[in-house]
């Protein structure tokens, strides 16, 4: 970590714990250990997300070649993917790009360095042809790419927009509408409104694994930032509300207690059952997806659904105005 994301990490965990509602940003899951519990939650049976949308991208991939070649005939674009993660999805579309001749740059965007250095090294390995050139950073501060002058599509996979809150998800997508260029194209997953229960079982396991990604937040605040959490004296706990889609996770204090973090030199005060919320994940109507990026004006191009439609991947287009 950088001396600059080390200070915004000091800076936004003080903040948030020293809030009326605690609260810890949930992009601070992702260290190396972070990073490899959230692998396995991608590969439980309930965490529907992943199998989803993987679904989608092998069953409909000839489609959305399809789609992206209608746009960008032989010209060479910019696969820009924000929040890549380990790219086990995104490598069947890669795969089935480069098998199609497509000319294209991949661009994975990432908070994670660790992550995308084992990306880097396994696409070097099994896709020698690729052009790859990895950028650790946050969505916010990897904009910037999206001005570069050649055409670009912009994949925004596995729920990510879910983790703003609606009107940061709204400014976010106009944003990106205003950094595009005429035809650019954008690639969206989107997890929709469905049974609460199933939605529930993805982020409240019977393995506790979704539990050890949130208490991995406060062992990596012990280890960077001489914090003495005790793990032990913290309970993970969902909750969904299906009205708004807005599902919330928050890790709750068994007991009242004290922590110090010594690198800020702080002391912050909890009582019995006070929460700390770590993550927010919204699910949205299929009307909600539409208007959303019809409002900041984009064309829509396709929707692709899974067998149950648990899941939307969408492409929509920047018009020539």
């Amino acid at each position: 970590m950088s001396d600059k994301a080390r200070k915004q990490f000091e800076k936004e965990v003080l903040k948030g714990l020293s809030a009326k509602e605690k609260s810890l940003p949930s992009k601070y899951f992702y260290d190396e250990k972070g990073d490899k519990i959230f692998q396995e939650i991608m590969r439980m049976d309930e965490y529907y997300l992943t199998n989803s949308e993987f679904e989608i991208l092998s069953m409909r991939k000839e489609e959305i070649l399809k789609r992206i070649t209608e746009v960008f005939g032989d010209k060479e674009f910019l696969l820009i993917e924000f929040g890549a993660g380990d790219g086990f999805k995104t490598k069947l579309i890669l795969e089935h790009l480069l098998e199609a001749k497509v000319k294209f740059q991949y661009r994975p965007v990432d908070i994670s360095e660790s992550v995308l250095k084992e990306l880097k090294t396994e696409l070097t390995q099994k896709l020698p042809q690729l052009n790859c050139r990895p950028l650790v950073g946050t969505y916010a501060k990897s904009l910037k790419e999206l001005d570069d002058d050649s055409p670009k599509l912009l994949f925004f996979l596995g729920s990510n927009l879910g983790n703003f809150d609606k009107k940061a998800a709204r400014g976010f997508i106009k944003k990106i509408y205003k950094r595009l260029h005429k035809d650019d194209l954008v690639f969206f997953g989107i997890d929709l409104k469905k049974d609460p229960r199933v939605i529930l079982q993805a982020y409240n396991d019977p393995k506790g694994i979704t539990k050890a990604f949130n208490l991995n937040l406060l062992a990596r605040i012990n280890r960077e930032l001489g914090g003495d959490f005790d793990l032990n004296q913290f309970d993970h706990y969902p909750l969904y509300d299906p009205k708004s889609g807005i599902c919330k996770s928050y890790l709750i204090s068994r007991k009242a207690q004290v922590v110090n973090l010594s690198a800020l030199n702080a002391q912050f005060e909890l009582q019995y059952a006070e929460e700390i919320q770590t993550e927010v994940s919204i699910k949205y109507s299929l009307e909600e997806v539409e208007r959303m990026f019809s409002q900041a004006g984009f064309d829509h191009l396709e929707h692709f659904f899974d067998c149950k439609h648990y899941f939307l991947d969408t492409l929509w287009k920047k018009p020539v105005k």
